[in-house]
């Protein structure tokens, strides 16, 4: 009897031994990744802001995604409007880990099919301070759409209405979930 007792003892303990769980790894650009919460701001080619926002679009703050691609490489990424409230793209960016920087030229938007180039594109780790006055990291890239109808490089591209600003900035910071975030 004590042997069938040792027996089922030994067994129950190579069982629940066996149960555990291996720890789940993040995605190669896990750092980089994250929903931000942003503005848009047209600029002129040195950098010098022309329009805020509400002059510019009125849409306010919206949300974009970074996250990694299917092949989840350490040097590329997506980026993507999330709530379709500014230009409606999705776009895979290449970035150093190292530096924090990304940016890609001539990218398809493979939603709307249009050439993307993102530039000077930075995360800064820690360097936001949120509506709460709390620290987040912090998001800033230059965008041009090549359907952009305003942006001066674009003069003499079917649709080109007449140049406004030379291209957009987006910036803001990584979502906190908090409430006075938002």
């Amino acid at each position: 009897m004590k042997r069938v007792l040792y027996a089922i003892l030994a067994l129950a303990t190579l069982t629940l031994a066996s149960c555990e769980k291996d720890p789940i790894g993040g995605t190669a650009t896990e750092k980089m990744a994250g929903q931000w919460y942003v503005q848009v701001q047209g600029v002129e080619a040195d950098g010098s802001v022309l329009y805020e926002d509400e002059d510019l679009y009125g849409i306010g703050n919206f949300w974009i995604l970074t996250y990694n691609t299917a092949d989840n490489k350490s040097n590329e990424m997506w980026i993507s409007d999330v709530d379709k409230a500014f230009w409606n793209f999705q776009v895979k960016v290449n970035c150093n880990l190292a530096d924090a920087t990304f940016g890609v030229n001539g990218a398809e938007d493979i939603i709307g099919g249009e050439a993307v180039d993102i530039i000077n594109g930075k995360i800064l780790y820690g360097k936001a301070t949120t509506p709460s006055g709390m620290p987040a990291d912090s998001i800033v890239f230059e965008v041009l759409f090549e359907d952009d109808p305003y942006a001066a490089p674009n003069e003499g591209k079917p649709g080109f209405k007449g140049a406004v600003y030379d291209h957009l900035r987006v910036s803001g910071y990584r979502y906190t979930g908090l409430v006075n975030d938002d």
